[in-house]
């Protein structure tokens, strides 16, 4: 085992090519699931947070539900929509890249909507009153509600980067694991160990920890200077 680590260290110090190819579909296809995720979610965790109308709590109950549901229950069903017989099949985006973060943007979404509905509902219940008094324009008193709770609301972006670049069901479903072309650092941890190829797979869980650890921090940091800042 000593010897794995050692071998793993030196693939890192070495900035070994493979591993750095792994670690840049993984960052490519997570970070840009994530941007669409949070600009779909936090939009409808807003409008659910402030407005009334008849389905909202199916829509709160099917949020939360898929925040919970099995990863390659939605990469079978991606995998579906992209096949040659799929509704989308003529995208070409199965065993892509494309197809991948369309796959964790499904994932993301209803994560960080979940998460903002609830966070934002907080403080709407708080300033509701004044913003009917002064009349606001809805975009206006949106924009203020999450611009008030954005410390808060890196917890759900936070929570979303988690989930998508910890992910291995959907994206070994939709993107295949293609060397050198699909494949994460997830799916090359699954697909190493399995093989034996533990150094590799080890320098992928180092540098896959050490993101996460990262994000952790960035977002401690920034709630301590916000207390701090606004007591």
């Amino acid at each position: 085992m000593l010897k794995a680590f050692q071998d793993a260290f030196s693939l890192l110090m070495h900035l070994d090519a493979g591993v750095m190819g792994i670690v840049l579909v993984s960052l490519q296809v997570s970070s840009t699931a994530l941007l669409f995720g949070a600009l779909i979610g936090l939009p409808i965790g807003a409008l659910l947070a402030t407005e009334e109308f008849k389905s909202k709590k199916i829509i709160i109950v099917a949020l939360n539900t898929l925040m919970g549901v099995p990863t390659v229950i939605v990469g079978v069903v991606v995998y579906l929509l992209l096949s040659r017989t799929g509704p989308l099949g003529t995208w070409g985006w199965l065993f892509t890249i494309k197809g991948m973060t369309l796959a964790q943007i499904l994932l993301t979404t209803p994560l960080i909507a979940a998460l903002s509905r609830q966070i934002l509902e907080d403080s709407w219940r708080i300033h509701r009153d004044s913003f009917l008094a002064l009349q606001l324009p809805r975009f206006s008193y949106l924009k203020w509600l999450v611009w008030d709770c954005r410390f808060s609301l890196t917890i759900a972006i936070l929570a979303g980067l988690a989930r998508a670049i910890s992910e291995v069901g959907a994206v070994m479903i939709v993107g295949g694991n293609i060397d050198h072309s699909t494949r994460t650092m997830t799916t090359a941890i699954a697909l190493e160990t399995s093989k034996g190829d533990l150094p590799l797979a080890l320098a992928l869980g180092i540098i896959l920890l050490t993101i996460v650890l990262l994000a952790n921090l960035f977002t401690f940091v920034v709630r301590q200077i916000a207390e701090r800042r606004y007591g």
